[in-house]
C-alpha cells in the first residue's frame, strides 16, 4: 500500500560534488527531517554513494543511487540517473572525462571571475570543494563569503547563471549520450529542472519529446524553484509524453542555504508514490 504521507527527495548533493555535507551528514539530516527516501545525485560522480549506502542503513533512510550528468544540446541540459549501477564501466569512463573537463573549465572560471572584479584563488576553491568536484555553487559560495553578493542565489542570478557575464560554457556530452550511459548502468534517465534550459515552453516540449524518442524515461515534475504553474506545466508535459515523474529539492546544504532537504523553499512535497511508480517502471 502506498503511503502518501511519506515524503521523499530524489535530487540531493553531497560534498563529493557541490554540496557542503558529507554523505553521512546528508543521510543523518534526511533522517532528522523525517524524509523516507533520498537519491544522492552528485554532479558527474558516484564517489559518495558507498558512504551514503552505509549511512542509509545506519539512519533508516531508503537510498536511491543516482547521479546528475551535465550535457549540452540546444541548451544546457542536466540529466538525472536514478537506480544506477555505480560500478558501471560506461559511467566510470564518462566521469573520468567529465572531471578532466571540469579542471579546464575551472581555470576559465577563475580567470573570467577575476576579469569581472571577483579575484578568487585556487586555494579558496579547494577549501570549499575538498573532493575536487568543483561547480558553480562553489564560486557562488566564495563570492558570498567575500561579501560581493548577498546570497548564492544572487550570484547565479547576476553572474553565474546560463548566459550571464561570468558563465563559462563547458565542453560536455549530449543529453542523448547521457541517457544512453545511464541505461547502460541499468538506471532510468530524467530531464532535470527543464526551465533552466532557458527555452520557452515549445522549446522544452520539443526537446523532451525528442529525448523521449531517444530513451528518456521521465521529467522532474517536482522541484524547489517551480512556481505552482510550472509544476502543473511539467506534470502535464510528463503525462502528455507518457514520461515518468521524479522530484526533489536540489539540496546543497550551505552551498544553497535557501533550500532545505525535502521541502525546498518550504512548499515542496514529493510523495512516496512517485518513487513507487519509478520502481515499478524499473522492474
Amino acid at each position: 500500500m502506498i503511503n502518501e504521507e511519506k515524503i521523499i527527495d530524489l535530487h540531493t548533493h553531497s560534498s563529493f560534488s557541490d554540496g557542503s555535507m558529507t554523505p553521512e551528514e546528508l543521510l543523518c539530516h534526511a533522517h532528522e527531517k523525517g524524509i523516507s527516501a533520498i537519491a544522492l545525485t552528485d554532479h558527474d560522480t558516484v564517489s559518495g554513494i558507498k558512504d551514503a549506502s552505509v549511512a542509509a542503513l545506519k539512519y533508516g533512510v531508503e537510498l536511491v543511487p543516482g547521479v546528475e550528468i551535465s550535457s549540452e544540446s540546444v541548451s544546457q541540459v542536466h540529466v538525472l540517473g536514478l537506480f544506477i549501477n555505480t560500478e558501471s564501466q560506461a559511467l566510470l569512463d564518462l566521469f573520468k572525462s567529465q572531471q578532466e573537463e571540469r579542471l579546464i573549465s575551472n581555470k576559465k572560471y577563475i580567470s573570467v571571475l577575476a576579469e569581472h572584479g571577483f579575484p578568487i584563488t585556487e586555494e579558496e576553491v579547494k577549501r570549499v570543494a575538498p573532493h575536487g568536484g568543483v561547480g558553480r555553487a562553489h564560486y557562488a559560495k566564495i563570492m558570498m563569503d567575500h561579501g560581493w553578493v548577498s546570497s548564492v542565489a544572487e550570484a547565479f542570478d547576476k553572474y553565474l547563471g546560463v548566459g550571464m557575464s561570468c558563465y563559462v560554457k563547458r565542453m560536455v556530452i549530449t543529453p542523448e549520450e547521457a541517457i544512453e550511459c545511464i541505461h547502460k548502468a541499468g538506471g532510468l534517465a530524467f530531464f532535470a529542472h527543464p526551465y533552466q534550459t532557458k527555452l520557452d515552453y515549445k522549446g522544452i516540449y520539443d526537446l523532451a519529446k525528442h529525448l523521449k524518442n531517444c530513451g528518456l524515461d521521465g521529467i522532474e515534475g517536482y522541484y524547489s524553484e517551480y512556481s505552482p504553474e510550472m509544476h502543473k506545466t511539467f506534470m502535464d508535459m510528463a503525462d502528455d509524453l507518457s514520461l515518468l515523474v521524479s522530484g526533489g529539492s536540489d539540496y546543497h546544504a550551505l552551498m544553497k542555504p535557501h533550500l532545505e532537504i525535502g521541502v525546498g523553499r518550504g512548499n515542496l512535497k514529493v510523495p512516496y508514490s512517485v518513487l513507487e511508480k519509478i520502481k515499478a517502471a524499473l522492474k
